[in-house]
């Protein structure tokens, strides 16, 4: 349940949490922390958002019991919690752009032979949002909702490759670099090196870094705000897939980005009311 007695004692020090209800200053708190990329304390959000230390302190509690957000081991700082980030990831895998998605990602299976995947960066996994399996008999099967880590993942290392050196050591600092092959980069040594040629050539491989005999080039979609949390990728087993003929399908992996990258532009509020 949601303080109704909020309006009063907020009303001339909300004016950075838009919002003419409790509830929506609410969402609009979640909006602020959606924009954080490390935990937060109170005070930081009370001089952030101008709004008094108890009512701020009152907000954060009630996010806090009901899931959406949670506190770090220090017990003073706060970050997303398990259920919002259930929420996130529900909406990337439902919205209404997924049919539309789905059917450019069809089409580049048809025209490369191979399966294809649409993911989104989620904690420090790679989320699998779609993927069409090619017809081949010879596979790896992987379906929507699937998860792999993102050190042995090639869209995992554009992803960590958009942040800032300190947020990536900072995030990979708190993850093992489990290996799950022989070619999967341990050390965070190995993966910056990576890291800064995935940065300069604009897509990336994992070569056999997560499965044994699988190959998979990635690229990212662009995003308006230059930032992407959804790439595109082709996958397949080496026994008929080299480096050499994957970065054949880079031009037709790239033409699948901006197409997709349309799709998302093209929904906006306006469409939904036609």
């Amino acid at each position: 349940m949601i303080d109704d007695d909020m309006k009063n004692s907020e009303e001339t020090n909300s004016a950075r949490l838009d919002g003419d209800t409790p509830n929506l200053r609410l969402f609009a708190l979640l909006e602020a922390v959606a924009q954080k990329n490390v935990p937060f304390t109170l005070q930081a959000m009370v001089e952030e958002t101008g709004l008094p230390k108890p009512t701020m302190h009152r907000m954060l509690s009630q996010l806090e019991s009901a899931g959406i957000l949670q506190r770090d081991g220090n017990g003073r700082h706060y970050g997303t919690g398990q259920r919002l980030m259930r929420l996130a990831e529900s909406v990337l895998l439902n919205n209404t752009t997924h049919g539309a998605r789905h059917a450019v990602l069809t089409q580049l299976v048809h025209e490369l032979g191979e399966s294809c995947n649409i993911t989104a960066f989620s904690g420090s996994e790679v989320l699998y949002l779609d993927r069409v399996e090619t017809p081949a008999p010879l596979r790896f099967y992987l379906h929507p909702g699937s998860r792999v880590p993102a050190h042995c993942s090639a869209t995992g290392k554009l992803f960590l490759s958009q942040m800032a050196p300190a947020q990536r050591r900072r995030l990979l600092s708190n993850v093992p670099l489990e290996a799950f092959t022989g070619n999967t980069l341990t050390t965070f040594e190995a993966l910056e090196q990576e890291l800064e040629q995935v940065r300069e050539q604009g897509y990336a491989f994992d070569n056999e870094e997560f499965l044994p005999g699988l190959l998979c080039l990635g690229v990212l979609v662009p995003a308006p705000n230059g930032s992407s949390n959804m790439g595109l990728a082709v996958q397949a087993p080496i026994m008929r897939f080299s480096k050499e003929k994957a970065l054949s399908f880079l031009p037709k992996l790239q033409a699948a980005v901006a197409a997709i990258a349309r799709i998302n532009d093209e929904i906006s509020p306006e469409a939904d009311d036609d």
